[in-house]
C-alpha cells in the first residue's frame, strides 16, 4: 500500500507565502517563470496570490522579465536546439518573444545557440550568450576540468547583440580575447564549455559584465575593443551567477559557492563588490550558512528601499532581506513538475520547482494590471 505522505521534500516543508513583514518589505509583485511549468509564467503579489499569468507555447529556457513598456520579455526553450553536451537541454533558451499582457506576441527572435542569460537593453536590443566550437587546437590550451565522456568537443562563449530587426550589431568571442591559461576550468567541471558565461550585465559606461561559471570569476569587457577592463577573480567569488551593476558603481552578484575554497560546507551568499578594489563591501549569507545554498542558477536584485530580492533557484525559494540581513519576505514556488524533455530529466531528475531568475516589480511598472 503506497504511503499518503508527500514525497516531494520541498513541498512537504511548506510552499507559497512563508513570511512577510509589511513594515520592512519593499512590497510589489514577483515574476516567476518556473523551468518545469510548461510555459506558465506567474506574476505573484506580495501576499503570494497569482495576480496575472501567461501561457507560452514553449517551457522557459531561462527567465522572463517585464519590459519598460509593460510587456513580457520571455526566453523560451528552443524546440530545435541540438544537444551540444549532456546538460545543454537544461539551460538553453534561444526562443525569445515580447508578449503583451493579453498574450499577443509583438516581437520574436531565435538563436538555437543561445544559453543562460539574456538582457533586454533599454534601446530595444537583445544581448545574450551563445556558443560555438572553439578553433582547432584551442581546447588543448585550456587547463583544468575533467573529461566528460563524449567526443571531447569544446564550445566557447560567443556574446551577441541584435537589434529589433534581428540584425547582429555586436559580437564577442571568448577565445579571441581571453588567454586560456589565465582562466582554467575548475576540476569539478567538465571540459565541454569554456568559460561558460552564465550571466550578463551592462554598466553605466557600457562595459559588459560576464559571469564565468566553470572557471569562476566575473569580467568586464570594453565593447569597442573587446578587451577585459575588470576582473573579479575566483578568490572573491565561487562559480557565481548574475552580475548586476548598481547605481553606486558596485556590482551585485549571486555567489553560488560550488567548490568554495577554505570551506568544509557548501553555501551560497549574495555579495556587493567594489570593482575598483575587488573588495566585498556587503554580503548576505544565512546565519547557519548551509541553510542557504543552490548549486546552480540564482540571482539577486537590489530593491528601491535598499532591500535585496534573492532567488535560491534549485529549491524555488524566493526571499527579501534588509541591508542588515533580516529576512522580511519569503515565498516558495508551489508548482512542481518534471522536465518535459528526456535529456533534461537525466541531468535534473525529479519533480522540481526550480527557476533561473525572478524579479520584483512595482505598480508604476505594471499600469495594465487590474487590481
Amino acid at each position: 500500500m503506497p504511503t499518503t505522505v508527500d514525497q516531494i521534500t520541498i513541498r512537504r516543508r511548506g510552499v507559497g507565502l512563508i513570511a512577510y513583514d509589511p513594515a520592512l518589505s519593499a512590497g510589489g509583485y514577483t515574476l516567476i517563470a518556473p523551468q518545469t511549468a510548461r510555459g506558465h509564467v506567474y506574476l505573484v503579489d506580495i501576499h503570494g496570490a497569482v495576480a496575472h499569468q501567461w501561457k507560452m507555447p514553449l517551457r522557459a529556457g531561462r527567465h522572463a522579465v517585464i519590459l519598460p513598456n509593460g510587456n513580457l520579455g520571455y526566453n523560451g526553450n528552443h524546440a530545435d536546439s541540438p544537444d551540444r553536451y549532456p546538460a545543454w537541454s537544461m539551460w538553453h533558451g534561444g526562443d525569445f518573444s515580447e508578449v503583451t499582457p493579453a498574450g499577443e506576441v509583438v516581437w520574436h527572435y531565435e538563436d538555437p545557440a543561445h544559453h543562460h542569460d539574456a538582457q533586454w537593453l533599454p534601446n530595444g536590443n537583445l544581448l545574450y550568450a551563445a556558443c560555438a566550437p572553439v578553433p582547432q587546437g584551442f581546447a588543448a590550451r585550456v587547463p583544468g576540468g575533467t573529461a566528460h565522456g563524449d567526443d571531447g568537443t569544446m564550445v566557447g562563449d560567443v556574446i551577441r547583440e541584435v537589434n529589433r530587426a534581428g540584425e547582429l550589431v555586436w559580437e564577442w568571442k571568448a577565445w579571441e580575447h581571453l588567454a586560456p591559461e589565465d582562466f582554467p576550468i575548475h576540476p569539478g567541471f567538465g571540459r565541454y564549455h569554456w568559460p561558460l558565461v552564465n550571466g550578463l550585465g551592462v554598466m553605466a559606461d557600457g562595459t559588459v559584465l560576464m559571469s564565468l561559471r566553470t572557471t569562476a570569476g566575473i569580467i568586464g569587457v570594453d565593447k569597442a575593443s573587446g578587451r577585459v577592463r575588470l576582473h573579479i577573480p575566483p578568490s572573491v567569488v565561487s562559480h557565481q551567477h548574475a552580475p548586476v551593476p548598481l547605481d553606486n558603481g558596485r556590482i551585485l552578484a549571486f555567489d553560488n559557492g560550488n567548490f568554495r575554497s577554505g570551506s568544509h560546507v557548501a553555501f551560497s551568499r549574495v555579495v556587493e563588490i567594489d570593482p575598483a578594489t575587488n573588495d566585498v563591501v556587503w554580503s548576505y549569507a544565512d546565519e547557519m550558512v548551509n541553510s542557504f545554498y543552490t548549486a546552480f542558477m540564482g540571482n539577486a536584485q537590489r530593491l528601491p528601499n535598499g532591500n535585496t530580492h534573492i532567488t535560491e533557484s534549485a529549491t524555488g525559494r524566493l526571499f527579501e532581506v534588509t541591508p542588515a540581513g533580516e529576512v522580511v519576505w519569503e515565498y516558495v514556488i508551489p508548482w512542481f513538475d518534471e522536465y518535459p524533455d528526456e535529456a533534461a530529466r537525466k541531468t535534473g531528475p525529479g519533480r522540481l520547482n526550480s527557476v533561473f531568475q525572478t524579479f520584483r516589480y512595482f505598480d508604476h511598472q505594471l499600469p495594465w494590471l487590474t487590481r
